[in-house]
């Protein structure tokens, strides 16, 4: 028999710093310790621990850990990080996503020095959680066609419209929300304790159960001058943030992948039928091979577009290849392993059905299949064929 890991027949793991490594079996032992015996029980009741978790969270480092000045760490630990929270649950990476890759990064990247200094830490801590409202009920592959205004009054601003599937809304105290003003597409800071505020949660979800999906209503919510992001003007800003949350999913969802697959291959090595185990079949061996190629694929190409990243490299266009490819195959996995396990893969005795839920939100937000499809297919041709 060959010493290779399953998930890892390439030996991929041989590709990590001792840091990367360390880094690495910390968060998966702690999804294994805290997340693992009690997330079934969350998907199922339709719950998150959010303000808990987040105090765990923030102690073992993981908020904002990609962020020079907060965690210092590069992209190649942190999508390990992501990797092993979508092992437990892709509603736990999405709690992390928002917080790491889409609000703090936005305070990072365009907030003033004030800004920083009130919210980073404590949302580095996890004594504050945020969340990112761009998308809205009827703004979500063109967020240029947002409704939500910001107009000035004197000194202030007063913010109106709706924002839709916002990750953490609900548990949030500050929202990251973009407006159109008359200065085009701005980014402002909202205390979610404002008068005008409020974040109903989002209910009868069969897939991201495990985590707090919200709308976020702004109804003449007044802001102060010193709200606005002033680092950036346009849709830039917030793609720019989508693109950092973006490059997280790339290895995300090889972490629930992988749960799938190893659920699925000690299966089969003890599922008996015919007086045999059904992992001496042919055709459950190819089911096997196939997605342990594709995990080992996956997770090299996510390797890769972390060193990338960490040359300062990295594309826009390149993540999409990524995000595209890697929900793709990660879905397939997952729909593979259930297979595999027949009737009981359909139970929360196995994490199969849950990952297999959650991926087919993930294979639609940040950005399409569809989307990202035609993003690459403008690279390859230099046609643009969604506007």
């Amino acid at each position: 028999m060959s010493d290779l890991k399953p998930s890892d027949l390439l030996d991929l793991d041989a590709l990590l710093s001792d840091e990367e490594r360390q880094i690495r079996d910390l968060a998966r032992e702690w999804v294994g310790d805290r997340i693992l015996p009690e997330v079934d029980d969350w998907y199922e009741r339709g719950e998150f621990p959010a303000r808990e978790l987040a105090k765990e969270l923030g102690e073992l480092g993981f908020f904002g850990m990609q962020l020079p000045g907060i965690g210092d760490l590069g992209a190649v630990a942190y999508g390990l990080v992501e990797l092993e929270l979508e092992a437990g649950d892709s509603g736990l990476r999405s709690f992390v996503s928002v917080q790491s890759a889409l609000a703090m990064y936005a305070i990072h990247s365009f907030g003033s020095d004030e800004q920083k200094a009130h919210w980073l830490p404590r949302m580095a801590s996890g004594d504050a959680i945020g969340c990112f409202g761009l998308s809205e009920p009827d703004s979500g592959s063109d967020p240029s066609s947002m409704r939500t205004t910001a107009r000035r009054d004197g000194a202030d601003w007063i913010v109106n419209g709706t924002k839709m599937w916002i990750t953490n809304g609900g548990v949030s105290d500050v929202a990251v929300v973009w407006a159109n003003t008359d200065d085009g597409i701005r980014g402002f800071l909202v205390p979610c304790d404002l008068p005008g505020f409020s974040a109903p949660d989002i209910h009868r979800k069969m897939s991201l159960r495990a985590s707090v999906t919200s709308e976020l209503v702004m109804d003449d919510v007044r802001l102060p001058a010193d709200a606005i992001l002033p680092g950036v003007e346009g849709l830039r800003g917030p793609l720019s943030c989508l693109n950092e949350a973006r490059y997280g999913i790339v290895w995300g969802v090889m972490g629930a992948a992988r749960s799938c697959f190893e659920t699925a291959l000690t299966y089969a090595k003890e599922r008996v039928q015919f007086d045999r185990p059904i992992a001496s079949f042919q055709l459950t061996q190819k089911k096997l091979v196939d997605m342990a190629v594709e995990l080992t694929k996956g997770t090299l190409l996510a390797y890769h577009l972390g060193r990338t990243k960490e040359d300062g490299r990295l594309r826009a266009e390149q993540v999409s290849i990524g995000k595209l490819n890697n929900t793709r195959e990660a879905i397939a996995i997952a729909r593979t392993s259930r297979g595999i396990l027949g009737a009981n893969g359909i139970t929360l005795e196995y994490p199969i059905m849950r990952h297999m839920t959650n991926l087919e939100s993930v294979l639609t937000y940040e950005g399409t299949e569809e989307v990202h499809t035609l993003v690459v297919g403008h690279v390859l041709t230099g046609i643009r064929a969604f506007t």
